[in-house]
């Protein structure tokens, strides 16, 4: 039965491939496309009929159950042109280990020296989890125990991290469910970074006496305005679109398109940065229907006014001083609960993020995670969070007992014990593939001032902004939708001038 299935399967595919060439793809209504893929549903019969080739690994927790010690927890797959890398660890909500970090990165290093690997894809294997961070638990057990994989941990996550931000080959990071800590590290820095509406965002590390790392100083602080400090000092978690809109992902594609988009992203010869960003636009979901950014309007100025500032002290007068609404209340109450040895060492690491290169980022939380390990706090949070299920007591237990001048001296200036080696010398200080993301606030307000490059000497106005980003943007999904939010928020028009031209309001 099944060489019948692949002979009809492959008679299919022809005719398939016949059709697909003569049709434009943008053309095709997705019904269309998904209905005429044949071709994708014999490469996925092919690799469900062949025998599977699963790695032994170890597990690095010593309390797994047996169950999950006999699985996989990372499955490299194939799959024409692309390089699968499947996180397999749903009972932990795929949380990252020491061995699923050990697992990964000889795979990454030998595709992309690889021909034969044209896309490398990384996914989870379903669930709620795509990565819900790192295995924190362990982490302070083995730092309780002097355990030297206590930091040998991080040493070799931000390596994984790192080699990810780095590659020359296409990379594409599906972040569909839950994505924190950990997790974000093995996504965020991706040239493409694909967020459903299973997605949940967060980096709450402030709420277990930790600091949002993996690279977290790089990225949240290179976010619009004041929405990555915002981000890191609350670990407000963002669903669904908020994770295309915050530019946390650069692309959102309906869940139920996923298997659709991998075997179109399979068929790609040659595959170069543009046709993959390309191939994920086809499938990404027409968002006039979908929910707009939760995080516009007077929400979005009160966020820039109030976490603007250098100290967690002026931060929490500015939320103390604006109109008291539901956001402000959630807001405070939020940063009360977190560690005030956290929220402080946290505010200076984002501000030291966004002048320091991507490789220099990472050693500077390499730096920071010692003393961490050192402090009463983080073992504190983690076992209050996850053991007894009880407030954390936090040492000192409020902000004013934390002193600036201590925390710049204790945990930035003095040195640790180890320095990190990162496994390329390949370094950056704004993503490379930022292009493949929707405008930032910066780029858009380059338009209205005249100052990028192909627009000329002429003032436009609104519809004109919008048209040009359009077309520079080649009709990305979403550009719409988030720039009328910024020239709405950001811009007003020229009264003396009849064409309505903007002005930058700043």
């Amino acid at each position: 039965m099944s060489r019948i299935l692949l002979r009809q399967l492959n008679i299919t595919e022809k005719r398939s491939v016949s059709l697909l060439n003569f049709n434009s793809k943008r053309a095709l209504t997705l019904p269309a496309r998904i209905n005429m893929s044949a071709n994708r549903r014999l490469t996925q019969t092919k690799n469900l009929l062949a025998p599977v080739n699963i790695k032994k690994m170890s597990t690095a927790s010593t309390n797994a159950s047996g169950l999950e010690a006999a699985q996989t927890e990372i499955i490299p797959k194939s799959n024409l042109a692309v390089r699968e890398l499947v996180l397999n660890r749903p009972s932990k909500l795929n949380a990252l280990n020491l061995s699923m970090v050990r697992a990964m990165t000889p795979e990454l290093q030998a595709w992309e020296k690889s021909d034969l690997a044209k896309i490398i894809l990384l996914k989870s294997c379903g669930g709620k989890g795509f990565c819900a961070g790192g295995d924190v638990k362990t982490v302070v057990d083995l730092a309780d125990a002097k355990d030297p994989n206590a930091t040998k941990f991080f040493e070799e996550e931000y390596q994984l991290d790192h080699l990810i931000a780095t590659l020359d080959t296409p990379f594409v990071s599906i972040m569909d469910g839950i994505t924190m800590g950990g997790g974000v590290g093995l996504s965020v820095h991706a040239p493409f970074r694909i967020a459903t509406e299973k997605t949940m965002f967060a980096m709450p590390e402030t709420a277990i006496g930790f600091l949002p790392e993996v690279g977290g100083s790089f990225f949240l602080s290179r976010l619009d305005g004041q929405i990555g400090t915002y981000l890191g000092l609350t670990g407000k978690r963002l669903k669904g679109t908020d994770v295309l809109y915050s530019g946390v992902a650069t692309h959102y594609v309906p869940s139920s398109r996923l298997a659709a988009l991998e075997s179109r992203l399979s068929e790609l010869d040659n595959a170069t940065h543009d046709m993959v960003n390309s191939a994920i636009e086809e499938f990404s979901a027409e968002l006039e229907n979908e929910p707009t950014f939760s995080l516009t309007g007077e929400t979005r100025a009160a966020i820039d006014r109030c976490f603007k500032y250098d100290t967690m002290a002026e931060i929490m007068t500015a939320l103390t001083k604006e109109p008291e609404t539901a956001w402000t209340k959630e807001t405070i109450a939020a940063l009360n609960k977190m560690s005030p040895t956290s929220l402080k060492v946290t505010l200076q690491q984002l501000r030291n993020g966004a002048t320091l290169s991507l490789a220099q980022c990472f050693k500077m939380e390499y730096h920071l995670v010692q003393k961490f390990l050192q402090a009463h706090d983080f073992k504190e949070g983690v076992t209050a969070t996850l053991v007894t299920k009880q407030k954390p007591n936090w040492q000192p237990n409020s902000l004013d007992k934390v002193d600036d001048i201590k925390i710049k001296q204790q945990y930035f200036d003095s040195p640790s014990p180890q320095r990190l080696e990162l496994l390329s010398n390949r370094d950056y200080k704004n993503y490379p593939h930022r292009k493949y993301m929707l405008p930032s606030e910066e780029d858009i307000k380059r338009v209205v001032t005249g100052e990028a490059a192909d627009v000329g000497n002429y003032a436009l106005n609104r519809q004109q902004v919008i048209d040009h980003l359009v077309r520079e943007r080649q009709g990305k999904q979403g550009l719409k939708q988030k720039v009328e939010e910024v020239l709405e928020r950001k811009t007003i028009e020229n009264k003396k001038d009849e064409d309505k031209s903007l002005k930058w309001v700043y």
